[in-house]
């Protein structure tokens, strides 16, 4: 019997970096575009030993934004994948995409290639918020686009919006949720904005928070996006993660359950029987065919604290059984404090716990 396995294929590319981004993507020429796909075909080729021992069972076009790389770039990797590794039969293949850069004859080709699922990254649907945020697309482009992936098949989308947005207010966030609920797609993702440092926000806002939303109101955003989503009909089955029944993000559950995943492309990661490891980060490198990046043994204890710290965002919980003796006073502790609750046989966060779930996945850090 194979393993089960989940691909991630990096595209660094994007048209323009937005001001509050910190992930490994910049814009490129086709020229550099094209020798970048060259050689994640190389590097895809070099892992065909893996195909032995596993079966697909999801994969993920992450970026930067794949979806700027003509459609014939992402035919001749998905091709590959397809010739080299098993696949079960249902896979779970998204890829994301950013409004504006697709139309209905690159979304026909994604479906013929396989993928099944398109992540779209909104953000917000007010024009004002999304010039701030330094997004290169209008809420009527979004809308565009949305429609276009309908057209083109699509029935699993999901939308990513962002809260605590400079300029936003309660009302205007959730104007934004109320505008994304009439298209009724299938996943939504809905994060707080971090001001992360070496980004523009960082220069701008770090020492002026006081042109973000107070604190009270974007918590009062985020209960507003429970509340709302819930009457809905979207389950959250992770701390910033809502679905419809049956449209859960099999492949990012995969991440938080530690199913082994196998990262292609700059500075990808990947965990593999334990040993984590990640991908060459710098582009000139890269391009010159030199791939090899860094490896981790995982210990125990490190693979004890990701049990918790990643399975603890998940809704359900975690099974404490294999680390339960190890972890007794501390689950105890938590649960006294109500941070923690037991149900099903799982530990899993309270209300109040996940109000403050940073703080909770800390504690089982052990160092």
């Amino acid at each position: 019997m194979k393993k089960e396995l989940e691909l991630y294929i990096h595209i660094p590319f994007c048209v323009r970096k937005c001001a509050y981004c910190d992930f490994r993507s910049a814009p490129a020429g086709r020229e550099v575009q094209a020798q970048y796909v060259d050689r994640l075909l190389e590097e895809i080729q070099k892992a065909a030993p893996l195909a032995e021992d596993y079966e697909v069972v999801s994969a993920f076009f992450g970026g930067g934004t794949p979806s700027i790389l003509p459609k014939e770039e992402i035919g001749r990797v998905m091709e590959l994948l397809h010739r080299q590794f098993d696949w079960k039969a249902d896979a779970e293949v998204t890829i994301e995409a950013n409004p504006g850069t697709v139309d209905g004859r690159k979304l026909d080709a994604y479906r013929s290639f396989g993928i099944n699922r398109i992540s779209f990254g909104l953000q917000s649907a007010d024009n004002e918020e999304l010039q701030k945020l330094g997004r290169i697309h209008t809420w009527e482009q979004f809308l565009e686009s949305y429609e276009a992936a309908r057209t083109a098949g699509f029935t699993n989308i999901n939308v990513d919006l962002m809260s605590a947005l400079p300029g936003q207010t309660r009302k205007s966030w959730q104007e934004t949720l109320q505008k994304v609920l009439v298209l009724n797609p299938e996943h939504i993702s809905a994060y707080s904005l971090i001001i992360e440092e070496g980004t523009p926000f960082y220069e701008k806002y770090a020492d002026h928070p006081e042109l973000l939303p107070p604190e009270d109101e974007e918590r009062q955003m985020y209960y507003d996006t429970k509340r709302i989503l819930a009457e809905q009909g979207y389950e959250r089955y992770e701390i910033s993660n809502y679905a419809r029944k049956g449209y859960v993000c099999r492949h990012n559950l995969g991440y938080w359950s530690r199913r082994d995943y196998k990262g292609f492309g700059l500075g990808a990661s990947s965990l593999l029987n334990s040993v984590r490891s990640t991908v060459q980060e710098d582009l000139t490198e890269y391009l010159r065919g030199n791939f090899a990046g860094s490896n981790e043994h995982l210990s125990e204890q490190d693979i004890r604290e990701e049990y918790f710290f990643l399975g603890l965002r998940k809704m359900e919980g975690v099974d404490p059984g294999p680390y339960r003796e190890h972890y007794e006073k501390l689950l105890e502790e938590l649960q006294k404090q109500q941070l923690l609750q037991e149900k099903n046989g799982k530990i899993c966060l309270t209300d109040y716990g996940i109000d403050v779930s940073n703080y909770v996945l800390a504690q089982f850090l052990e160092d």
